[in-house]
């Protein structure tokens, strides 16, 4: 009897696909562009030079994963750093290369959209409501609280027999 698949199997490789997909699409173009830049840029696109702390606040995505991420960023060349006010804060700025590709990467970004569209088309339920439907119940009562709930009531039921 083989086990289906847990929930953080399923979605890591879901992950894999779409992240496996567009980083593939960014090679053939010949961008040396990861999915995980897209939040960051957006974000600074938007609302200018940010702290770090803004742009984990803006993309929902922990400070932590902001600034590997800035890191690799700022590696590559697509954004700088440079002290915020108080010498502490580090502002992330989008550098010229950066801006010069954004053209290109937009049109990446469309496609990509045009292809979830496609896939949503293909499934019973739209992936993006399941996954919004799914985050907004964690922010209500998280993944941890729920586990913890699991635990103390599987210690019940084998206390009671």
């Amino acid at each position: 009897m083989s086990q289906s698949p847990t929930l953080g199997v399923l979605l890591r490789r879901l992950l894999e696909h779409l992240d496996g997909a567009v980083e593939e699409a960014y090679a053939t173009a010949g961008l040396d562009y990861r999915p995980r830049y897209t939040p960051v840029v957006l974000a600074l696109r938007e609302q200018g030079p940010s702290p770090i702390r803004a742009i984990a606040e803006r993309t929902g995505v922990s400070h932590s994963a902001t600034s590997q991420t800035v890191s690799q960023m700022t590696r590559q060349g697509l954004v700088k750093l440079k002290a915020g006010d108080d010498g502490r804060e580090r502002i992330v700025e989008l550098t010229a290369a950066s801006k010069r590709l954004l053209p290109q990467l937009e049109q990446h970004w469309a496609a990509t959209a045009k292809a979830a569209k496609s896939l949503e088309k293909d499934i019973a339920t739209p992936l993006a409501a399941v996954l919004s439907d799914a985050l907004s119940a964690l922010e209500r009562k998280s993944f941890a609280s729920r586990i913890h709930e699991a635990q103390s009531s599987a210690t019940k039921v084998r206390k009671s027999r």
